[in-house]
């Protein structure tokens, strides 16, 4: 899934591919958000970890758990 974090203070978006469940990352999300001045910590598929400081995460969009379908099988 993806989930996708804005910053106050800058026009970009990090984008983070993890395979954590939905309902997990938004416990992670929530608690970050409670705790001002602390780091949220959170890893990709590929290993690699990302702290952010709470304090300037304007908003986190977190994607759906289900897997997208290829191809023309859906049509």
């Amino acid at each position: 899934m993806d989930i996708k974090v804005g910053f106050s203070d800058t026009a970009r978006e990090l984008i983070i591919s993890s395979g954590l469940s939905q309902d997990e990352v938004v416990a992670k999300v929530s608690e970050a958000l409670t705790n001002e001045s602390g780091v949220f910590d959170l890893s990709d598929d590929k290993g690699r970890r990302y702290l952010i400081r709470n304090s300037r995460i304007a908003y986190v969009e977190v994607g759906t758990s289900t897997p997208r379908t290829v191809g023309f099988a859906g049509a």
